[in-house]
């Protein structure tokens, strides 16, 4: 099939490269002309695991990028909208959406045969029928449903995992307002064997999407909650108590050889510094508001807002513990990311701890294997000092702050043995054993 995506952020240009992977003949189609160079250069202006292979692979054959959007509609049979949607404070910021649903629709007036409109973006329940749909009516001057249809396919990617769970996803959902764009896309995921396909309206595609973010959202301040409790309870580590929990039959599920394997959703029931990233403080937010404008206030999402936003001051209590001042303690920050394998810092936890740092005096060094750039955008140089390896950062160090899983960051350990002094030591994440450091404070410990 021929298809067009409209924006070359995470989701559009993950779902770009991996549609050409799976076969399709795909233009990527966004209004920076650098990221169109970049990408037909084979260079990908976003750090995602095996996303640049596979950009290289395909880039010059199944794949090009092109600032021409109403070229690229009329040269394919269906149009994805992958741009963001930004929370405002009050609502999701549909701006882009609107812009782009109205170029659309003035590409269809010249275009013969039908076309399909799908939405990726995040977008709350009624935005593909109440907006995107009377935009690209208005703008065509045709008829939805007959000379062109509207979907919605939720994406279910999680960053530094974005290709794995394109290529290999657990579940596809695809919302249409009838059976002929239903079909379109049904076409477009031939290629995707054993998957659970569902077929739904729009709303409930939207709805899909949103509810499967506040559940995760929800299971990470949970356990952040209970880890806090764990914390004021002699004798208790929370991750002796979330163990107890992971091997309920509830949460582990029987191999045929008697094994028992954990699901992936059991990674969300874990105590750390808080969740951040471009989808669940955005897309919760969202939702909470949403249930307000219809009189269904949504009390469980309030808590998981406010649990996560308090969440990373958490840290600078475990280091007022051991400093009565934290004035002129040299702190390393390791990692920058929300999450690793990926150099995204948005809503990073690791960015609340930082200033939180700076206003108390603290002299920050900071380390990301993918994230220094980004870094850079957000803070000076006279405020964080960025360091080029583990190496560097640890030295000298009176304080080392673990914010990001990176496996890098396992190395701490035999990095620190031999120190003298010993460095306090935080973890934010529980990552390492809590024997192998010598002077240790974690999320959800003891303070003993």
């Amino acid at each position: 099939m021929r298809v067009s995506v409209i924006g070359t952020g995470y989701v559009g240009l993950v779902t770009g490269v991996c549609f050409a992977e799976k076969g399709h003949q795909v233009t990527c189609v966004d209004v920076n002309p650098a990221k169109v160079d970049a990408i037909n250069s084979g260079v990908s202006p976003i750090h995602e695991r095996g996303l640049e292979d596979l950009l290289k692979k395909h880039v010059g054959g199944l794949l090009r990028a092109s600032t021409d959007l109403p070229g690229a509609v009329q040269q394919t049979d269906l149009s994805l909208i992958a741009v963001g949607t930004p929370f405002n404070g009050r609502e999701i910021d549909l701006s882009y959406i609107k812009a782009v649903s109205k170029e659309i629709g003035l590409a269809l007036q010249a275009k013969s045969g039908y076309h399909g409109v799908v939405v990726k973006s995040t977008v709350v329940p009624g935005t593909t029928d109440e907006v995107v749909c009377p935009i690209l009516e208005a703008a065509s001057g045709k008829k939805a449903g007959v000379d062109f249809g509207v979907g919605m396919n939720p994406e279910f990617l999680t960053e530094g995992e974005a290709v794995n769970d394109f290529l290999f996803p657990d579940r596809i959902v695809l919302g249409g307002m009838d059976n002929t764009i239903i079909d379109q896309q049904v076409s477009l995921y031939e290629g995707f064997q054993g998957v659970e396909v569902l077929h739904v309206n729009n709303k409930t595609a939207e709805m899909i999407k949103y509810t499967a973010n506040a559940l995760q959202a929800m299971l990470i301040s949970f356990s952040n909650e209970i880890g806090n409790l764990c914390a004021a309870v002699k004798g208790v580590d929370v991750l002796d108590v979330m163990r107890g929990v992971h091997v309920s039959r509830y949460l582990t599920v029987e191999m045929p050889d008697g094994r028992r394997v954990q699901p992936q959703i059991v990674s969300f029931l874990a105590a750390g510094c808080g969740f951040g990233g471009s989808c669940f403080p955005k897309d919760v937010k969202a939702l909470a508001a949403h249930g307000e404008r219809l009189h269904a206030p949504m009390h469980v999402l309030g808590a998981v807002l406010k649990v996560n936003e308090q969440q990373p001051q958490r840290i600078i209590q475990l280091l007022k513990k051991h400093f009565a001042s934290l004035k002129g303690v040299r702190v390393s920050i390791l990692g920058l990311a929300f999450r690793p394998d990926t150099n995204d810092m948005r809503e990073s936890p690791s960015i609340p701890i930082i200033r939180s740092l700076l206003r108390e005096g603290a002299l920050v060094k900071g380390y990301d294997p993918a994230a220094t750039d980004e870094a850079r955008k957000i803070f000076s140089s006279q405020e964080l000092e960025l360091s080029g390896s583990l190496f560097d950062v640890l030295a000298e160090a009176d304080v080392v702050v673990l914010v990001t899983r990176w496996d890098e960051f396992r190395k701490i350990p035999d990095l620190l043995k031999d120190r003298n002094p010993q460095p306090l030591f935080v973890d934010g994440r529980r990552l390492l054993d809590k024997t192998t450091i010598a002077w240790y404070e974690g999320i959800g410990l003891d303070p003993k």
